[in-house]
């Protein structure tokens, strides 16, 4: 595969990516910037801190999607070159980790996005569906027992490449697989402030009221 080609799938993934969905939503409908709120974020669960719940819902579904879309493109455009379906998907776990990295720190608001979870899932519904439904099971699973949304998260996105390994090995190779544990510790990372409090034992817990 060229360089060629994995500089233009680099770029047009992190472009794609790179859409501040939540901050054109609560900027268009609500006309203040999201980044002023909360946690500073663009991502559904900032925006829900808005007050606006069909925004966060919104912007949940277009994040998903844009990571979907990625994705479904260099899987199924007939001129991305590749030798093979293995090559292919390796092909597309590149242009998911950079999806990923565009919403994590989009070129429009000045590298500062979201914390990648909706973009990691969507991302990898069109690379392996199964993989990515059996990761926000345990996603649900965490919150229901737990009412931590962030612990969700973060087990949710570690166990993704496990799943991969167990489930889609033919299909994701070493190279493959090293790509998707990297978007998982990126998630995990934008996630350390959280990591911080729930050590601390100050994180807040769903439905749970601030002081």
């Amino acid at each position: 595969m060229s360089y060629l080609t994995l500089i233009i799938v680099a770029v047009c993934a992190y472009l794609i990516g790179s859409i501040p969905f939540g901050y054109i939503l609560v900027r268009l409908f609500q006309g203040i910037d999201v980044r002023s709120i909360g946690s500073g974020n663009t991502g559904a669960t900032n925006v829900a801190r808005t007050g606006g719940k069909s925004l966060a819902i919104a912007t949940l579904v277009l994040d998903i999607f844009k990571g979907w879309l990625t994705v479904f493109l260099v899987l199924h455009l007939p001129f991305i070159p590749s030798s093979g379906p293995v090559q292919l998907h390796a092909l597309g776990t590149f242009a998911a980790l950079m999806a990923v990295i565009g919403h994590m720190f989009p070129l429009w608001l000045g590298f500062k996005g979201g914390k990648g979870v909706a973009t990691g899932f969507g991302v990898f519904l069109g690379l392996a569906p199964v993989a990515a439904l059996l990761a926000i099971t345990v996603f649900f699973v965490v919150v229901a027992l737990t009412r931590y949304v962030s612990l969700g998260s973060i087990l949710g996105s570690a166990a993704l490449p496990l799943v991969l390994c167990w489930l889609d090995r033919d299909l994701f190779h070493a190279d493959a697989l090293a790509l998707s544990a990297a978007a998982a510790l990126l998630i995990i990372f934008r996630h350390r402030q959280n990591i911080g409090r729930l050590l601390a034992g100050t994180e807040n817990r769903l439905g749970a009221r601030k002081a």
